[in-house]
């Protein structure tokens, strides 16, 4: 089911198909670590500054591709269960919480390692476009998204290559719009969709947040 070669390719195919965003104030925001590639060159492209969203899948025991909640932060306002996944595995809250506890720490130390103590860029009244590499469960992206209405911008926006139409059909009512150009994810795998699908380093990710830092403030 090879559809793209790599997220290069991917980032190219959403701008193709993304609605024209020229005359809005736009900020772009890539979940780490697959969707910052796309993001950053999606930002490039539109002249729109690059912020990072991050969740932490909680994997399901012995099955840790298979998200059984998602973590934005700390305290249980930034947990979203996948109920039927978690019933499925006979998974209780304090199973769950039991899970999610690396989870937070991991997301903690990514928030300092990618952008340190930068501040989130303000999102109020203006178009996010949340982008990722590929969705398969949606539990990642929905609580992206649920966290992010807090954040109160105009419009959201989600751009994806590749997904699920059971997973976008998921994400429905917390989106504005939703970008996928293939939504016929086959067995879960992401991964499956490309070509070249290498793991995005923290490494790769903090340099690409840079780049994009640099860039806006020459703009300024």
């Amino acid at each position: 089911m090879t559809v793209y070669d790599d997220r290069h390719d991917a980032a190219h195919r959403l701008l193709q198909v993304l609605p024209p965003l020229e005359e809005e104030d736009v900020v772009v925001l890539a979940l780490p670590r697959g969707g910052v590639p796309i993001g950053a060159e999606i930002a490039e492209s539109l002249h729109a500054p690059l912020d990072l969203i991050l969740v932490r899948k909680v994997g399901a025991p012995r099955n840790p591709e298979l998200a059984v909640a998602a973590v934005t932060g700390p305290g249980d306002a930034g947990l979203l269960v996948n109920v039927p996944t978690a019933r499925a595995f006979g998974l209780s809250r304090s199973d769950i919480d039991a899970l999610a506890a690396s989870e937070r720490t991991e997301l903690e130390r990514r928030r300092n390692a990618y952008v340190g103590g930068r501040a989130p860029l303000p999102l109020k009244g203006r178009t996010v476009l949340v982008v990722d590499d590929g969705v398969a469960t949606g539990t990642t992206l929905r609580a992206a998204l649920t966290a992010l209405r807090n954040r109160a911008p105009a419009r959201v926006i989600v751009a994806v290559p590749v997904a699920s139409a059971e997973a976008l059909e998921t994400l429905r009512g917390l989106a504005d719009a939703i970008i996928c150009p293939e939504p016929q994810l086959r067995f879960g795998a992401v991964g499956a969709a490309y070509r070249v699908f290498d793991q995005v380093t923290d490494e790769e990710v903090i340099h690409m947040m840079q780049e994009a830092n640099a860039r806006g403030e020459t703009k300024e």
